[in-house]
């Protein structure tokens, strides 16, 4: 998934964090609510704003980021 369209960087929004579509729903966010259990029904039912896309992004831009990560021996 190309999540470059739905994640967004803001300087002025939540301090610059990740977010989903310019709203001040965080990538963090969604993966803590997936980490605590929540299922995508759950998410989508409380925060309406949000799409399966929006959860799949947050997935997709958290994977990309992991495989980035350099760590130092």
């Amino acid at each position: 998934m190309d999540y470059r369209s739905i994640v967004t960087i803001q300087s002025g929004k939540r301090g610059g964090r990740p977010c989903i579509r310019g709203l001040r729903i965080a990538v963090a966010d969604i993966l803590g609510w997936l980490a605590a259990g929540m299922t995508h029904e759950e998410i989508l039912r409380d925060f309406p704003e949000l799409t399966e896309n929006d959860i799949r992004a947050s997935l997709a831009y958290a994977a990309d980021r992991e495989r980035h990560v350099l760590v130092a021996a």
